[in-house]
């Protein structure tokens, strides 16, 4: 474990040694899982653990790890420029031009490091990795773990912001102590998205919390 987690901050560290197990297994079954492609590389699946809990000014909360061949890279909803854009970012995108218009942001690419090395937003999943092809796939054994990183936000942090997409999301709420610190939306995904995602207005309501606007350009 210890070469992948080699560049994350020293304040997760005693989370990481308390699941150690727990990710040693998993890590392991990634191994063992060969030539089935695992995404995102085992060297980015704890990226967003690169920033400090003391940082965090949004906890942007997604469900599940891009599955396609190259997508994730290890910060949620992101991929790297080369990439196509996948349709739930295309969405986010999307909510993003409709609320703030007169901003005219131009989202050429799906590289979302400038909004998590820059802005602050803790890009994180709740399945940090997954099978090719096979959404899902390893969400319940990454439930323990991410269960305690909102757990240790929300005792670390007592000004940030947790965006909560989708209902898998929504079930972190528990371990926020500060409930006023949630805004909870529908998951941007094509499958969702026009049930109530695209003009909910949501980013709005996260300048509101935050007392401040984020610069949304990527």
């Amino acid at each position: 474990m210890e070469e992948y987690i080699s560049k994350i901050n020293e304040c997760w560290k005693p989370l990481f040694i308390k699941h150690t197990s727990l990710i040693n297994d998993i890590l392991k079954t990634i191994d063992n899982s060969e030539p089935i492609p695992v995404y995102p590389p085992k060297n980015l699946i704890f990226k967003v653990f690169e920033m400090d809990v003391k940082d965090i000014k949004l906890v942007f909360l997604g469900q599940d790890s891009y599955h396609g061949s190259g997508q994730a890279n290890g910060l949620a909803f992101s991929v790297e420029k080369e990439i196509k854009i996948p349709p739930s970012l295309v969405n986010i995108y999307k909510e993003l031009n409709n609320t703030y218009p007169e901003r005219n942001y131009i989202f050429e690419h799906g590289d979302l490091s400038r909004w998590f090395y820059e802005e602050k937003i803790f890009l994180l999943n709740c399945g940090l990795c997954v099978y090719e092809s096979k959404p899902g796939s390893f969400l319940k054994k990454w439930t323990p773990f991410t269960d305690d990183v909102i757990q240790f936000i929300s005792d670390n942090n007592d000004s940030c912001i947790f965006l909560l997409l989708g209902n898998f999301s929504k079930e972190k709420g528990k371990f926020i102590q500060n409930k006023d610190r949630i805004i909870e939306g529908v998951h941007p995904s094509p499958l969702s998205a026009n049930r109530g995602f695209i003009g909910s207005k949501i980013f709005k309501e996260i300048d509101e919390k935050m007392g401040t606007e984020i610069n949304w350009n990527i």
